[in-house]
C-alpha cells in the first residue's frame, strides 16, 4: 500500500489549505487513517484521526476548532482541512493508515504501518 499526500504549500497566517491523501495498491476502505506532522527538530506529532467508518474523529488540542478531517469513500481519499493557519502549524504533514481493518485510529505514530511521503506546509507570519 502506498499513500500519496498532497495539497501543501506556502500560505500567510490566517489562510487555509486542504490536504489530500490517496492510496494506491490498497484502499482506505475499512481502515482508520491519521494525519501527523513533524516540524524541524521536533518529534512527529498526531494531528487528526478518523475511524474506518468515518463517524468518529479526533483532533489534537493544538488544532481543534481550526482543522477538520474527513473521508470520501467514493474517491477513497482522506482530507485534512486546515483553516486559520498559524506559523506554528509549519511542518511536513504525513498521512498514515493502520494495517488492521476495522480498528480505531490511534494517536501514536508507531500504531500505523503505512505512511505517505509527506507534504510541506509553511505558514508565514
Amino acid at each position: 500500500v502506498q499513500l500519496q499526500a498532497s495539497g501543501g504549500g506556502l500560505v500567510p497566517a490566517g489562510g487555509s489549505l486542504r490536504l489530500s491523501c490517496a492510496a494506491s495498491g490498497g484502499s482506505f476502505e475499512n481502515y482508520a487513517v491519521g494525519w501527523f506532522r513533524q516540524a524541524p527538530g521536533k518529534e512527529r506529532e498526531f494531528v487528526a484521526g478518523i475511524s474506518w467508518h468515518g463517524s468518529s474523529v479526533q483532533l489534537s488540542d493544538s488544532v481543534k476548532g481550526r482543522f477538520s478531517i474527513s473521508r470520501d469513500r467514493a474517491k477513497d481519499t482522506v482530507y485534512l482541512q486546515m483553516n486559520s493557519l498559524k506559523p506554528e502549524d509549519t511542518a511536513v504533514y504525513y498521512c498514515a493508515r493502520r494495517s488492521l481493518p476495522r480498528v480505531l485510529y490511534r494517536t501514536t505514530a508507531s500504531d500505523y504501518n503505512y505512511w505517505g511521503q509527506g507534504t510541506q506546509v509553511t505558514v508565514s507570519s
